[in-house]
């Protein structure tokens, strides 16, 4: 916590101590950039190992020798059968300025033609994307990919009802669905919610096995990008890489890619004056709206009503509309009678997270928010219902959380003081509870392997989970110019925990077996700086062994 938080009232003395606390921090964060990355990279992506074997240890991702002159940067989470990084310039210390988007993983048999560059090998390729603004940050889904550049614009492409149109479809499909749609859109259906036809939900498959994962895989597209190209069989589901159209004065500095929907936290600027050499100042305005587009049938978009696609960019009324849950806390239920309920949840959103068919924001009050499907309690309000606005998850009043995650079933969230709480499908242990048992309300992880370790980050695939803890941090807060950076100034003993679905080592740990309690990743002797989960895979960013 800064020290001007805490004690700002002492005069002069207490704005040098602030202000020497700042410069500290800078040069922490100057010679934290100026130290080696390594991407490493765990589990399953077809085209990346011999045989398709999976990695069942963390192994270093090589940058392309084409891409001598840069580094790595960060991770990118998600994706199905396909990864992303993202690297910048080796001449540039400056944290805010980053480069090139690389995928690699996918295969031509997958169907990923608008997915990755289309080279489909296990050396990383730049994804080129119509633009020269360096990326700042990435997301993947299912089928589909986002990216954010340093001016705040957005990119997406991929399966093609995640790519805005313009277009809402408010119909949900109809029982004479074609074959192809229930082919490509039934991904996620394991268990079709029966709270999408109408009906309230039950616990009764909580703890069923999936079947065969080849059921689950899907195919966007079986022709190949170029000149023998044809608009005939799939092609027509995956889209090339476009601008996200919003108001002019919009910019994002945060984005959230689900199973086939979309979430985008805005940093809004007036342009209020020209200096002499013609460079705008920016004044921030309305900073922390979320936007969300893509399928919306159990909710997730959080529009108050089952949108079956909402094929551009709308406000999500995180704060307008949000509501407490019928277990609302007394707290909670006084504030609502007070009137004070929308002061409790916050002014603004800080944060947000895409599940398979949920989502999750938290508000700067330390509020967490979830909306969309709600089989498997992924929701946090102690139902299985689906909420179709975003709601408050009361039990975690009084607890600032400060990170989310969420998965296909699953929901994971960080407070302030670094304590994790879990909540929602548990088929694959992937809640970390030490047992498969569902849980509709958030329940804390307090496994001994977590004493005195805070957690940094939290991250969730598909069917697995992963955490970056620190030991003792000072945690320090940095703005700029699109969202606030939180810095680590001295991070130490940092490590990677991970648990839940392990079929393809996606945990790391050198095995096949499910764990359904965190688990220490060997990464020998890398400081992990990121961890971030795809659907069958795990991405690590780490400083090099010195």
């Amino acid at each position: 916590m800064n020290g001007g938080e805490e004690g700002g009232g002492g005069g002069g003395g207490g704005e040098e101590m602030e202000e020497d606390g700042r410069e500290a921090m800078v040069v922490e964060v100057a010679e934290d950039e100026r130290r080696e990355k390594t991407v490493l990279m765990w589990g399953y992506l077809p085209g990346v190992s011999p045989q398709r074997s999976p990695l069942l240890h963390p192994v270093p991702v090589r940058m392309p020798d084409l891409q001598a002159g840069d580094r790595w940067r960060d991770v990118s989470g998600g994706g199905c059968g396909f990864a992303m990084a993202i690297s910048d310039p080796m001449n540039t210390y400056n944290f805010r300025e980053t480069g090139k988007l690389f995928t690699w993983g996918s295969t031509d048999d997958m169907g990923q033609s608008y997915v990755t560059s289309g080279k489909h090998e296990e050396t990383p390729e730049v994804f080129d994307l119509p633009t020269e603004v360096p990326i700042v940050t990435a997301a993947a889904g299912w089928a589909h990919c986002v990216a954010v550049t340093a001016q705040g614009d957005v990119y997406t492409w991929g399966w093609k009802e995640c790519v805005p149109t313009g277009r809402i479809t408010r119909d949900q499909p109809s029982a004479g669905t074609s074959e192809k749609e229930e082919r490509h859109g039934g991904f996620l259906s394991d268990q079709v919610s029966p709270r999408s036809q109408g009906s309230r939900t039950t616990g009764s498959g909580f703890d069923s096995k999936v079947g065969d994962e080849n059921t689950k895989r899907r195919r966007i597209s079986s022709v190949k990008v170029g000149p023998e190209s044809s608009s005939s069989g799939d092609e027509a589901l995956s889209a090339p890489p476009c601008l996200v159209t919003l108001n002019v004065e919009v910019r994002i500095s945060i984005v959230a890619a689900g199973g086939r929907h979309t979430l985008a936290l805005s940093a809004c600027f007036k342009i209020i004056g020209v200096t002499n050499a013609n460079a705008l100042h920016l004044q921030s305005s309305d900073a922390g709206q979320v936007w969300g587009w893509g399928y919306g049938g159990e909710g997730q978009l959080g529009l108050g009503t089952r949108i079956r696609n909402v094929s551009s960019p709308h406000p999500v009324p995180c704060l307008e509309s949000a509501s407490f849950s019928k277990e609302r806390s007394s707290s909670a239920t006084k504030g609502k009678q007070d009137g004070q309920s929308y002061k409790l949840i916050g002014s603004s959103v800080k944060t947000i997270a895409c599940g398979g068919r949920h989502s999750a924001v938290v508000t700067d009050t330390g509020v967490l928010l979830t909306f969309g499907w709600g089989l498997y309690g992924q929701c946090g309000q102690g139902s299985t219902d689906d909420e179709l606005s975003p709601t408050c998850v009361s039990s975690l009043l009084g607890l600032k959380i400060q990170r989310v995650a969420a998965g296909l079933w699953h929901t994971i969230c960080t407070s302030i003081d670094g304590a994790v709480y879990s909540f929602g499908g548990n088929q694959f242990g992937q809640l970390g509870t030490g047992s498969d048992q569902a849980e509709t309300l958030p329940k804390l992880l307090d496994h001994p392997c977590l004493e005195n370790k805070n957690a940094e980050v939290v991250s969730c695939g598909a069917r697995h989970s992963a955490m970056m803890t620190v030991k003792n941090f000072q945690f320090q807060r940095l703005e700029t110019s699109l969202s606030d950076v939180n810095v680590l100034p001295f991070q130490k003993d940092g490590q990677v925990f991970c648990w839940g679905w392990n079929k393809y080592g996606q945990l790391g740990l050198g095995d096949a077996i499910d764990r359904n309690s965190p688990s220490l990743v060997p990464l020998e002797n890398h400081r992990p700086k990121n961890v971030l989960c795809g659907w069958w895979h795990t991405l690590a960013l780490a400083e090099s062994p010195t």
